[in-house]
């Protein structure tokens, strides 16, 4: 499959490969980032449009800048300086002469008055009216008209009441488990699982806090929980002349912390009977709020094949690509073409769908450390070819704490859903990413799970059924990687490659061996040291009282690699740092840090006995929870940081008393900065 800045694979719509009557909505301003704006820009670019992107002082370098016709710098690198500012983005518009402005998803996508502002400027807004954004925005209302419509909703509290007794008494009334969610927004922002009394009131405030924080608006509703539930969704379509169809399905219940990792299409669980139960819901969902364009309805599917209204997005989705490979149409030109004016090009009865798709996204994060985001810089980037990738990522592009931790989408297409899974897994397995951590390795165990091949138990309490802690997601390094990893960091360490090829491992004599001694990083911090010998073609490795055989000369950083450990086949990819080592085997990304180089400090981010409280990551302090001279329990919150659209508490690593707090509120902070200082008492 071709990369995202390739030619489109999707076949044109049936009214041509033309715009047509659409024309209107050139030149079009793009008022997003990342893979979501050079996936429209790709669309756009085959239907002859002129494309704008707009980029924060962050983004200035990033790939979906180069994939448009012009680019328009529009502020500070965090979104609310930039990506959020609505006036300075129509204005944007105006400067470019542009006709029409698309909001891909996330930031204003789902911001009614932003579209009521883009239509007030005389623009084109690529999206449904205003009126049905307001409509599903909030959970609340959205609740009662779909219950008022005939559409099945979980029992739960969605009224004007937001005193803690309200909820505690609907609480009572509904039943343990409950899920706090906030009325406006989503993403998994504003949301708890209570699983009894006790634990409401600091579930409310917490949740309440949250979407405040992420949305402007903390009030929040309650919901049943349901136990291991399927999260299955509607594709949607409607034009102006108020036709209506669907697309098919989505399956999204393997998630972390209520986001999606993992879709695909068709859903393992659905019969004919419950598909077209479904399609008709949706449907019906879209008229009663008068949609227009792109949208997804969103259910719950118990375990007895009962589904519940969730939610309406509305807008294209980050899965949108597997119902692209199912059914060979183009989303994107199909929002184009309904912005444009024209009708839909298909009837109900003329969407045919073919094999499966799976869809992962690849995050800058580490699973094995609660699933907290990462940044970095990207050092070595190149997809595997057996999967579509939509992504925006090159070699020396920043990855920003500003913004969400999704690098890029792989897609994977085929007759089965055995295929599908299986291209995927070797795609996922090929993908070289180094200099920022990511989950493609929790990916690759995900997909490979056997419960997952089977699909008939997947539920969205998936991950927390098999990969229920840090360690059980942790992939630390084995004895070959470690191996290979003394080999690079003598053979092929930075000084080495200063050599010409013709004298590296050149001697006269018996080479004399060279010590070594690397470390990995927390959340698998670990050191161990040995000696190499190293000549031309060959290594002999000394680790643990062992020795261990390579043949094979190191390869240029970057390039592919292939050493016999041990006589077995190793193939592998690496890049340098500084003092630190990023390797590629296979599945398995790792980190050394070469100490033979360098005194032994704590790595950045360990936090240890010593009391002292250093970033996990880079992120914005939203709050301090407490002040210096306060007495703390061990695992009580100091502060709480914010980083790519998320907040995390950092807790005290011992009990004692705060003696120093080295930040403040809204104050930006590094990966390994320290924070603040707790010191034992007595």
């Amino acid at each position: 499959m071709p990369r995202d800045d390739a030619p489109d694979p999707l076949r044109p719509s049936p009214s041509g490969t033309q715009l047509g009557a659409a024309r209107g909505v050139s030149p079009l301003l793009i008022a997003n980032r990342g893979e979501i704006a050079m996936r429209i820009a790709r669309t756009a670019r085959r239907l002859g449009i002129t494309t704008i992107a707009v980029h924060s002082d962050a983004d200035g370098a990033s790939p979906h800048v180069r994939a448009c016709d012009m680019a328009i710098p529009i502020g500070g690198a965090a979104p609310a300086d930039s990506y959020l500012r609505a006036e300075t983005i129509i204005a944007a518009a105006r400067q470019a002469g542009a006709a029409a402005i698309h909001p891909g998803y996330g930031f204003l996508a789902e911001n009614g008055a932003f579209a009521a502002a883009v239509a007030a400027a005389g623009l084109v807004f690529v999206g449904p009216p205003a009126s049905a954004i307001a409509a599903m925005g909030d959970k609340a209302a959205a609740r009662r008209r779909m219950a008022a419509a005939g559409i099945p909703v979980i029992e739960g509290y969605d009224e004007a009441d937001q005193s803690e007794a309200a909820f505690t008494a609907a609480a009572a009334r509904i039943g343990f488990p409950i899920m706090v969610k906030a009325a406006a927004g989503g993403g998994g922002r504003g949301m708890r699982l209570v699983a009894e009394p006790a634990a409401l009131p600091a579930a409310l405030r917490a949740a309440a806090a949250e979407a405040a924080a992420a949305f402007g608006d903390g009030r929040l509703i309650l919901e049943r929980a349901l136990i291991a539930p399927r999260h299955v969704e509607i594709q949607v379509f409607a034009d102006t002349g108020g036709q209506i169809l669907h697309l098919g399905e989505r399956d999204c219940s393997v998630q972390r912390r209520h986001q999606k990792i993992i879709e695909e299409a068709p859903s393992p669980a659905l019969s004919e009977a419950l598909r077209e139960a479904m399609g008709a819901a949706a449907i019906a969902v879209a008229g009663a709020i008068g949609y227009v364009g792109a949208g997804t309805v969103e259910f719950l599917l118990d375990r007895d094949g009962r589904f519940y209204f969730m939610e309406m997005n509305t807008r294209l989705q980050v899965e949108h690509p597997v119902t692209e490979l199912v059914t060979g149409l183009d989303l994107v030109e199909w929002q184009l073409r309904i912005a444009g004016g024209e009708p839909l090009a298909l009837r109900q009865d003329e969407i045919a769908r073919a094999g499966h798709a799976v869809e992962v996204r690849l995050c800058a994060e580490e699973p094995a450390d609660d699933f907290l985001p990462r940044t970095g810089t990207v050092l070595l980037w190149e997809p595997g070819r057996a999967a579509r990738c939509d992504a925006a990522l090159a070699p020396g592009l920043a990855i920003s704490p500003f913004y969400d931790s999704m690098l890029g989408k792989l897609i994977a297409h085929g007759a089965t859903r055995a295929e599908a899974i299986d291209r995927l897994v070797r795609a996922l397995e090929e993908t070289a990413l180094l200099g920022v951590p990511t989950n493609r390795n929790f990916l690759i165990r995900l997909l490979r799970h056997p419960a997952f091949a089977a699909g008939d138990t997947v539920s969205t309490a998936f991950i927390a059924t098999h990969f229920p802690d840090n360690e059980a997601r942790a992939a630390p390094a084995d004895d070959a990687a470690w191996t290979l990893a003394a080999w690079l960091a003598t053979a092929a360490s930075p000084e080495a490659a200063a050599w010409s090829e013709a004298w590296r491992g050149w001697s006269n004599a018996q080479p004399l061996p060279r010590p070594w001694r690397l470390t990995t990083l927390p959340p698998v911090a670990a050191e161990r040291s040995g000696q190499a010998e190293i000549t031309r073609g060959r290594a002999v490795i000394r680790m643990d009282g062992a020795e261990t055989l390579i043949e094979g000369a190191p390869v240029q950083a970057g390039s592919d690699g292939l050493a016999h450990v041990s006589g077995l086949a190793v193939r592998y990819r690496f890049a340098w740092q500084g003092e630190a080592l990023w390797l590629k085997l296979g599945a398995h990304d790792h980190v050394f840090v070469t100490r033979s180089r360098t005194s032994r400090v704590r790595p950045p981010g360990e936090t240890g006995s010593d009391g002292v409280l250093r970033a996990p990551m880079n992120g914005r302090v939203v709050q301090l929870a407490a002040a210096p001279g306060d007495a703390i329990d061990r695992g009580a919150t100091v502060l709480t940081l914010e980083a790519m659209k998320m907040e995390v508490a950092l807790p005290a690593p011992l009990a004692g008393r705060i003696a120093a707090l080295a930040v403040a509120p809204g104050e930006q902070v590094a990966l390994g900065q320290i924070l603040g200082r707790i010191e034992p008492v007595g």
